[in-house]
């Protein structure tokens, strides 16, 4: 149960650091294209790779510890993040059918899940 409890505080920190961050780097100019978001995923992916090598070759984090910082604070942080992690450890094992098929769910029938979303909220 402790461990939920620090995961979801993680989770509540990245989700500030999250829209903190998005909203500084979208107030910086007058953007049509959410450079705020932009910003936000890629420094995740950043952060997620560096954390996870980090964890990986030195051996610091606990299994707990990881699911802290990498569920609980990027998971608030970015979901992107987690979303090209999974898609370049297939790519790294070589399984190039399952990559092209995650980039394509999530992506492509994730828009269509919006579209469909949108439909049902104007429907009811």
């Amino acid at each position: 149960m402790q461990k939920l409890f620090y995961i979801g505080l993680a989770g509540a920190l990245g989700t500030l650091a999250r829209y903190g961050l998005s909203g500084w780097v979208q107030r910086l100019g007058d953007f049509s294209y959410p450079w705020g978001t932009t910003a936000v995923n890629l420094l995740g992916c950043f952060l997620f790779g560096l954390v996870w090598t980090w964890a990986e070759a030195r051996l610091w984090f606990t299994g707990e510890m990881r699911a802290v910082v990498l569920v609980g604070f990027m998971g608030g942080f970015t979901t992107f993040s987690s979303f090209a992690f999974e898609t370049g450890m297939l790519l790294k094992d070589s399984q190039w059918l399952m990559a092209c098929a995650n980039l394509v769910l999530q992506n492509l029938v994730g828009l269509v899940a919006l579209a469909l979303g949108w439909a049902a909220g104007k429907a009811i």
